[in-house]
């Protein structure tokens, strides 16, 4: 019992990626410790209820927005021996049991805006349709990628208005470098799925322009990733240690390049994911290495 009880979580777990769910959990880490350290500060009683339903629309959305992509890509999938393993295609999960998982996981993440505050819970339902709605933009425009990016990179934003009940531009700035960090990256990974596109009649910026000039329009967007975050980092009060995180930020993405670069067929190595994956955290790191010291005596008075 214990033993299929595991097995169907971790069949699930390889359903939505519940690791890139992880890795994601930085982004609104960001937001998080810029938040609390605004005026006027809040309970901790308060804050730590904020933070659990935080967490709980982070995973919530992001399965529910994972699981209705598969569900909603699984004819392609079912025609592309790259992703013809994947649990709806292959068998592993019917249509009905995704449907129960994707209702069940947007019922969560409404369930934690509710609780957040008012402005979270009425925007949850245009956020959850802009997750969504990712994978039919794929069938009409190669501008798919920064599609993906923006509904990622909201997280930050999202969390900013969690604790504080307002839009910030800060918080706007960080969602936009951390869109353009995505969708320079998914622009690379869509290089493996180019010639399949273009057979069946999706858009992507690899099926469109080809390899070389998606490697250009990739890197452009890593540029404008870097210089975004750098001026939400200034726009936020940051003129410290994280600096030298982000100078770590622009290596990182300066290697992922390289990567892509030396294996222009989509063909990359596990580094490759790797980079991708350390960058949200190395954001985090920075943030909270240079506010650390804030966190600390605001927690020794109580109040956050």
């Amino acid at each position: 019992m214990a033993s299929s009880t595991l097995a169907a979580f971790a069949k699930y777990g390889r359903f939505i990626k519940f690791s890139h769910t992880l890795f994601a959990l930085p982004f609104a880490g960001i937001a998080f410790v810029l938040a609390v350290l605004q005026k006027p500060s809040l309970p901790l009683s308060v804050l730590g209820l904020k933070l659990f339903w935080i967490l709980i629309c982070m995973v919530g959305a992001r399965s529910a927005a994972m699981g209705f992509n598969r569900w909603a890509d699984k004819r392609f999938d079912a025609k592309n021996p790259r992703t013809a393993n994947r649990e709806i295609p292959s068998g592993q999960i019917s249509d009905l049991m995704a449907g129960i998982f994707i209702v069940g996981s947007s019922l969560l993440f409404f369930l934690g805006s509710w609780f957040l505050n008012d402005l979270s819970f009425y925007l949850s339902f245009p956020t959850l349709f802009l997750l969504f709605t990712y994978s039919y933009t794929k069938r009409f425009t190669f501008l798919c990628h920064f599609y993906l990016g923006v509904t990622i990179g909201l997280a930050p934003l999202a969390t900013w208005i969690a604790i504080r009940e307002e839009f910030s531009w800060m918080a706007g700035l960080w969602t936009l470098g951390l869109a353009f960090n995505l969708a320079g990256f998914d622009i690379l990974y869509a290089l493996q799925d180019r010639e399949f596109d273009r057979k069946e009649g999706l858009h992507s910026v690899p099926a469109h322009f080809g390899e070389k000039i998606s490697i250009i329009i990739s890197r452009i967007s890593h540029i404008l990733s870097a210089v975004l975050l750098g001026l939400a980092a200034w726009y936020a009060g940051l003129h410290g240690i994280f600096w030298a995180f982000w100078l770590l930020i622009v290596a990182f993405l300066t290697w992922e390049q390289s990567i892509a670069y030396k294996s222009k067929d989509g063909n990359f190595p596990p580094l490759f994911y790797q980079i991708h994956s350390w960058i949200s955290i190395v954001i985090f790191l920075g943030i909270l290495l240079e506010k650390g010291q804030d966190l600390i005596q605001l927690l020794r008075q109580g109040s956050i």
